[in-house]
């Protein structure tokens, strides 16, 4: 049973997948099986010479690989440490290339644990985003996850999937897949986990990711990507000029420790009004006044907050998210995903963060919409309204990113 699945229409993309992992097997065991992900939109038709795959050092005693992938006008590159997307080279209005994603040029700053990096072009796993005080109950059993987020569980705990060197199953020169085997009682979770991540590039320039899970136990589930974009480069400072515009009429109010309330409210009359475009750094003054560095809004000074999408006919299918543009290289993002809410983070928290080429990152140096189910939707189960977060045994975990790069 696939418990999403997607489908879209429109510029001039068009997608119809029903995603299955099909792999069996653990770390280590590598080899890509049938039932995968659906051939994305202007892919090749035949098996090509495998991705360039080059040796990038080791982590928790494995060799790291970093593959790169092309469309031949847009390039990125990928490791198998947590499936980071270290980055991405797209033109702009002038057909000039930038790398828009914050990173490291090495493996090492994505590795180290103390200080450890904010996720920069992660896998989030096994449940992204937070899980209020780290406890949560499924098919009557009651679980305990580390609280590294204040009193609260974040992005999979200690070492998520983030934090794990999957294996190389699959790659042609525009794509390659991963495969994690997550074992029971990893990180506090039930269940064993196959998860699988596919990153292409397809040509009509749009960087395709795929997630798919599936469990032989009842469990929490909900992968995010966590890439800090900038449109004007990685290295070109501040995204509050960059305009935003978010296809959602409602978000999920929160606590002070950003666990959501449980109400949805109106966008309408507040700073999370994105329905049309705007600045970014517009209306983000609302979480600074009355703080100061010491002392600052639980958000860390800026957007840190879920959306509740606009819905569709049908659930699982593809939607347009959101659209960011930079006036100034005028490249512009159109995102599409088959999941009910996008988290916006403005990089809060981001203080003189030395990364590629000499670039130091600080706040809202980059942005972050991760498409997901609603944070802490494990808790709310018995809410109709609320997204399923529970991936039983028999079913298939689906989630699709289409990120789509036009320049004018």
């Amino acid at each position: 049973m696939i418990i999403t699945f997607a489908c879209v229409l429109g510029v001039g993309l068009m997608l119809c997948a029903m995603t299955g992992c099909g792999d069996s097997g653990g770390s280590g065991s590598g080899s890509a099986g049938g039932g995968g992900a659906a051939k994305p939109s202007g892919g090749s038709a035949t098996k090509a010479e495998p991705a360039k795959i080059e040796d990038w050092g080791e982590a928790n005693g494995k060799p790291v690989k970093l593959v790169t992938i092309t469309n031949g006008k847009m390039t990125a590159k990928i490791t198998n440490w947590g499936t980071i997307l270290t980055s991405l080279q797209a033109p702009d209005k002038e057909g000039k290339l930038a790398d828009v994603v914050l990173g490291f040029d090495t493996l090492e700053p994505y590795v180290v644990k103390e200080n450890r990096h904010p996720y920069f072009g992660a896998t989030a796993g096994r449940v992204a985003n937070r899980i209020a005080k780290g406890k949560f109950t499924v098919d009557g059993v009651d679980y305990t996850v580390a609280t590294n987020n204040g009193p609260n569980h974040l992005h999979g705990g200690e070492d998520g999937f983030d934090r794990r060197v999957w294996d190389i199953v699959d790659s042609t020169p525009s794509s390659v897949k991963f495969k994690y085997l997550s074992a029971d009682g990893e990180e506090g979770y039930p269940g064993t986990v196959t998860a699988t991540v596919q990153y292409t590039l397809t040509d009509d320039q749009e960087l395709k990711i795929e997630f798919s899970a599936t469990a032989d136990k009842a469990t929490p589930i909900n992968l995010a990507h966590h890439t800090y974009w900038n449109l004007g480069g990685h290295d070109s400072g501040s995204v509050l000029d960059e305009t935003l515009q978010i296809s959602a009429e409602k978000y999920t109010p929160t606590d002070d420790t950003l666990i959501p309330t449980g109400e949805f409210a109106s966008v309408e009359g507040t700073p999370y009004d994105f329905r049309d475009a705007k600045p970014l750094g517009k209306d983000i003054d609302a979480f600074k006044k009355g703080y100061d560095n010491e002392n600052r809004h639980p958000s860390g000074g800026g957007y840190d907050i879920n959306f509740v999408l606009t819905k569709v006919p049908q659930e699982g299918q593809m939607r347009q998210v959101a659209i960011l543009h930079d006036p100034k290289s005028g490249r512009t993002m159109t995102l599409y995903a088959n999941q009910p809410g996008v988290q916006l983070y403005t990089g809060n928290w981001l203080d003189g963060v030395k990364g590629k080429g000499g670039a130091v990152y600080n706040q809202h140096n980059g942005v972050c919409l991760e498409t997901q189910v609603f944070p802490d939707a494990i808790h709310h189960q018995d809410d109709p309204a609320w997204p399923k977060s529970v991936l039983w045994p028999g079913e298939t975990y689906s989630h699709i990113m289409v990120h789509k790069f036009t320049a004018e």
